[in-house]
């Protein structure tokens, strides 16, 4: 089955474009002769990300509704008028066998063309709330690969596969011990350890109450913290760190080695993107969720009570962290037995081998 051709498209934030890469990697694997092109959202994460790991990437000037600001919406339909033009001469130009969706505005224009083209289409539906884009082109898609059960209130339910979501393979094949990771990122190795991380941007409501708490984190000798602020808040949320004079707290604006930081972790602070919870499912990490607000229906909310009304997290809405975070990290860093429950129950809830099943069905697909 030599010299296929696959057109990967979506993107706009790491959510998307891990899983995208975890599935152009398993499709090489198999197919070293694979023709692979990505299709993404110029100026976003996308345009970087995928020719770093080695692909091809071409930019849509698509961009996102704007809910808020209605008028500015002109721009954005004449953006997806090009882009409807843009994709055409794509697939004109690479024919694909199959295209695949991962979601985000930038896979819109793309499958949209192929489904017109006649070219089969395979959807990679990552959150517990459906996406926009992928609701519109479930109708004609061949198949949609899910990470939650009960999608078939989005979805037909003959076209579903639950197979998960795709992570980035080094972090589920790091086989350091956590005392191990502790050391290698520069920290007491016998000590309970926090991970915060609050995205690629950072999360300004985690970072405030982060610097609002140093103080009281820093009378609890027995923990210490890696604080990942973002690049946008590095500067305030050192010079907090600095003023608060806490040894048991170390921040940076992006933690390279993130395979070594989650081993590291008794406990994980985080937003409730599909991609962080199912990293976090598959790592079997103790987790409190601030879901981010500024998303699309409010899925990340979704995502995060998925786990939590199964006690596989603790969940804190956005507008109550400023109050409650630093004491749950507190409390819960602190006792043993709530992060083995919490632990035990979000393993329980991984999805394996994703990127292999997904690929299974894009085969079914192209054969």
């Amino acid at each position: 089955m030599s010299g296929k051709r696959f057109l990967i498209s979506g993107g706009g934030t790491g959510g998307h474009i891990f899983p995208a890469l975890s599935i152009a990697g398993e499709i090489r694997r198999r197919m070293p002769d694979a023709d692979i092109l990505f299709v993404g959202a110029e100026g976003r994460m996308e345009m970087e990300r995928v020719p770093a790991a080695g692909y091809p990437i071409k930019g849509l000037p698509v961009s996102g509704f704007d809910r808020k600001h209605l008028l500015r919406n002109v721009k954005v339909v004449a953006r997806l008028l090009k882009s409807m033009r843009m994709a055409r001469q794509i697939l004109k130009e690479f024919r694909p066998d199959i295209a695949i969706g991962v979601g985000g505005y930038a896979s819109g224009p793309m499958l949209k063309a192929a489904q017109k083209a006649g070219i089969p289409t395979l959807l990679q539906e990552q959150n517990s709330y459906a996406g926009v884009t992928n609701k519109m082109l479930a109708a004609k898609a061949r198949c949609i690969c899910v990470a939650y059960e009960g999608m078939e209130r989005f979805f037909p339910k003959e076209k579903i596969v639950l197979t998960g979501n795709p992570v980035r393979q080094n972090l589920v094949e790091c086989d350091a011990t956590p005392e191990e990771a502790r050391k290698a990122m520069g920290m007491d190795a016998n000590r309970k350890t926090v991970l915060v991380i609050g995205g690629s941007l950072g999360a300004r409501t985690i970072n405030n109450a982060m610097i609002d708490g140093l103080a009281r984190l820093g009378q609890h000798d027995d923990l210490q913290v890696v604080w990942q602020s973002g690049k946008f808040y590095d500067e305030q949320c050192r010079e907090a760190l600095a003023a608060a004079g806490v040894k048991n707290v170390v921040q940076m604006p992006f933690i390279s080695n993130m395979d070594m930081a989650y081993r590291a972790a008794d406990l994980v602070v985080s937003r409730a993107g599909a991609s962080s919870i199912s990293e976090l499912q598959l790592l079997g990490k103790a987790c409190i969720l601030v879901p981010s607000p500024n998303v699309a229906e409010d899925h990340q909310t979704k995502n995060a009570l998925a786990l939590a009304n199964r006690q596989a997290a603790i969940m804190i809405p956005d507008a109550e962290a400023a109050n409650r975070l630093i004491d749950t990290v507190i409390r819960t860093a602190t006792d043993q037995a709530v992060l083995d429950t919490l632990a035990a129950n979000v393993a329980q809830m991984a999805l394996r081998d994703s990127a292999q099943h997904i690929v299974d069905e894009v085969e079914k697909l192209i054969n």
